[in-house]
């Protein structure tokens, strides 16, 4: 389960000790934005001993590497992929031949060290226009791609237009990435919200992302994890509703009903696996019980 993403600069020892204690589901340890050139490579060392030593214990672990682009991703490929991240993430992903080059250099270094081929899933990031519109193509581009991920911020820059609050200018983005995840069949993650004074503001974001069909959102901000955990978890009211629904489904077979009603509505097959996902959630967090 990933409801929230947290950021972690790579060269901030404080806060990457804490990745752990600070409510998110995964933490994402950059080499790439946060990280100064002349940085990189004492980055990458802290990384690394960081996921050596503290292992991180009920958080999973997101690394962003460097781009295509620069001379540092296969550095980083090299330290990181022995220490089995559950996802890299390939930031300025344009177009599936990106991820497929991503991917023959971890199946290369997989290889070398005896671990089973897609051992470590990709989490591409899409921040361009040509990557928009190439999203199902990356989504899809190979069997290591777990999830996609909107980055606005880099995007809003490619689209010449101002990034706002309200996010208008990225609703075609957001809506062309769900689409092409759920065509995909892998999970997909909203853009952080900026404003880490903005309490009302991450919220209203993260429920309008929700209803886009996002699977989760990131953060830039531990301020921001809590209100993304809730958000992207089911109420209670909804789990009474999806446990109701099932029990009606099993009377209406054990009766030979060909037609389920609840309150007056009829159960048809979306309803069912949307109530089926409530469940899987709510079991995960401990607020269910296993037997639907």
């Amino acid at each position: 389960m990933r409801r929230s993403m947290l950021f972690l600069p790579g060269n901030t020892p404080n806060m990457i000790l804490s990745g752990d204690c600070l409510g998110a589901d995964a933490i994402i340890l950059d080499l790439e934005d946060a990280v100064a050139p002349d940085q990189k490579d004492a980055a990458r060392v802290l990384v690394r001993n960081a996921i050596r030593t503290l292992q991180f214990p009920g958080v999973e672990k997101i690394i962003r590497i460097n781009s295509l682009d620069t001379a540092y991703w296969k550095k980083d490929l090299d330290e990181m992929i022995p220490l089995k991240p559950e996802l890299i993430m390939t930031p300025k992903t344009s177009c599936a031949a990106d991820v497929l080059e991503f991917d023959a250099y971890i199946s290369g270094l997989e290889d070398k060290l005896g671990y089973e081929r897609n051992t470590v899933k990709l989490m591409p990031l899409i921040e361009t226009a040509l990557g928009v519109e190439n999203a199902f193509a990356i989504a899809s581009a190979s069997k290591r791609v777990a999830a996609i991920f909107l980055g606005a911020e880099d995007l809003s820059a490619d689209l010449r237009c101002k990034r706002t609050k309200e996010g208008k200018e990225i609703l075609y983005a957001r809506g062309r990435m769900v689409l092409a995840a759920r065509a995909a069949n892998v999970d997909v993650y909203d853009t952080p919200f900026t404003d880490v004074n903005d309490d009302e503001g991450i919220r209203v974001d993260a429920e309008f992302a929700k209803g886009l069909g996002f699977t989760g959102k990131a953060s830039i901000s531990p301020r921001h994890v809590g209100v993304i955990n809730e958000v992207f978890s089911p109420t209670q009211k909804d789990i009474d509703y999806a446990y109701e629904v099932m029990e009606a489904i099993r009377i209406g077979k054990e009766q030979g009903k060909g037609a389920v009603s609840l309150h007056g509505k009829m159960i048809d097959a979306p309803i069912v696996a949307r109530a089926q996902q409530t469940i899987d959630m709510a079991v995960a967090l401990g607020l269910g019980r296993e037997e639907a």
